[in-house]
């Protein structure tokens, strides 16, 4: 996502999300905080390219992880459902944005967050959501962190099933997270990294001292 995309994204999130989108400035603050030496988010647009075929456009990581390999909101607007489609990553420069998303990474020490990924209604149920879903899952695991946390509207099915598809599991429900209208989220999670072993010897005991 760049600058130029900045009006179109802030357009379709006032679409999307209503009194609970982002405002302009805070979207380029979020754009901000994908550079320089301070950077601990990426955000990824798809646009529609001659032909129909989707296209992404992301930023790419200074140490070349994270790269595109390939649907839903994390707080449920705008779900596609993951089916397959023609995509292919590129540069920056076509036009028809037909979906964004971000992900907080942090230092890579811990855990990641996707903070949102929309589609417009037009693009559901053509892969959009999962082609972005799975760039910014190969970003947090190039970053070395350990899992990827999402909250999802208790009634979205669809963003439901799209990330259980990918490994996310329910982990429990935050009560009225939701204020547009009033809903329930489920909070979901994807382990990236193999499990831990066990602590060194006697860690049991001391823990439960």
């Amino acid at each position: 996502m760049t600058e130029a995309d900045l009006p179109l994204v802030a357009a379709l999130e006032a679409e999307l999300f209503g009194a609970e989108a982002w405002s302009a400035a805070l979207l380029a603050d979020e754009l901000a905080a994908t550079d320089g030496p301070g950077a601990d988010r990426a955000y990824v647009v798809v646009e529609t390219a001659d032909g129909g075929t989707h296209e992404l456009e992301a930023q790419a990581p200074a140490d070349g992880s994270g790269t595109a390999d390939g649907s839903g909101t994390a707080d449920g607007a705008g779900t596609a459902d993951g089916a397959d489609g023609d995509h292919a990553a590129r540069e920056p420069g076509g036009a028809g944005l037909v979906g964004y998303a971000g992900l907080w990474y942090g230092d890579g020490r811990g855990d990641a967050d996707l903070l949102t990924i929309a589609t417009v209604p037009a693009a559901r149920r053509r892969g959009v959501a999962a082609l972005m879903l799975e760039h910014l899952l190969a970003r947090a695991r190039g970053q070395g962190c350990e899992h990827v946390l999402l909250e999802v509207r208790a009634s979205n099915t669809g963003a439901q099933a799209l990330y259980a598809r990918h490994g996310f599991e329910v982990l429990g429900v935050r009560r009225r997270y939701y204020t547009g209208p009033e809903e329930d989220a489920l909070v979901m999670r994807l382990r990236l990294g193999p499990p831990r072993g066990p602590g060194p010897v006697g860690a049991e005991a001391v823990a439960g001292s």
